[in-house]
């Protein structure tokens, strides 16, 4: 197991990359003003499922495959950007909903990019996972980054990568509910603004299809 020295070395590098806006801070941004708080927070708990994942498979040595294997990194690469771009397809196709309409009216919305009343936390929760786990960056940060912290003298690699990951893992779900929580006063303004209200699928739509056009031109 990684002693306190490394631990704490580990705590503060990743501390400050989260200081780096990434895709992941913008989707959960997204959907806390999209969906409020919960929303937010489900989706950064997803994305630390997706870490979860991730850390599991270069704790094994599954990654490895994605660093060596540029038919598999392509692959991922693709099929996260045609998860990204089809949620940002669905959105852009949705219909506005009107301030004046009667909640039944929402069963009409498609379920991905409806209003914050009817977008669930679970379903958040469950979009962010594939999206965190079908991004191949991320399965060879993991890979690359992890190791640094590992050494032989502290134990098995596989218990010292397992217990790093699952740091990073809780840190990425503190600081993405932290900042679900701290948008809040900019989403409730954002929501009284009734011109954003009618371009919102459409403002949402637009960012999810940039993630997935960054996602597929990633390199090795």
């Amino acid at each position: 197991m990684p002693d306190l020295s490394t631990i704490g070395t580990f705590v503060a590098v990743v501390l400050g990359l989260f200081l780096i806006p990434g895709p992941a801070v913008l989707l959960v941004l997204t959907r806390t003003v999209q969906g409020g708080p919960r929303v937010g927070i489900a989706t950064g708990l997803g994305i630390a499922t997706g870490d979860a994942l991730h850390t599991l498979c270069a704790s094994i040595g599954l990654s490895a495959l994605l660093m060596t294997s540029a038919l598999a990194f392509n692959v991922v690469k693709w099929m996260g950007a045609a998860y990204l771009v089809y949620l940002g397809m669905r959105a852009l196709r949705a219909k506005p909903v009107k301030s004046n309409e009667p909640a039944s009216d929402l069963t009409e919305v498609p379920e991905i990019s409806r209003v914050a009343t009817s977008l669930t936390a679970g379903r958040a929760y469950l979009q962010a996972i594939p999206t965190e786990l079908l991004n191949p960056k991320t399965a060879l940060f993991f890979l690359a980054f992890l190791p640094q912290f590992v050494h032989a003298s502290q134990g098995a690699p596989f218990v010292q990568f397992a217990v790093l990951g699952a740091i990073f893992v809780m840190l990425s779900a503190l600081y993405t509910s932290l900042i679900a929580l701290t948008i809040r006063p900019l989403g409730r303004m954002l929501k009284r603004l009734a011109w954003l209200r009618r371009w919102q699928n459409q403002l949402i739509g637009l960012i999810f299809i940039s993630l997935g056009l960054k996602v597929a031109t990633q390199t090795r």
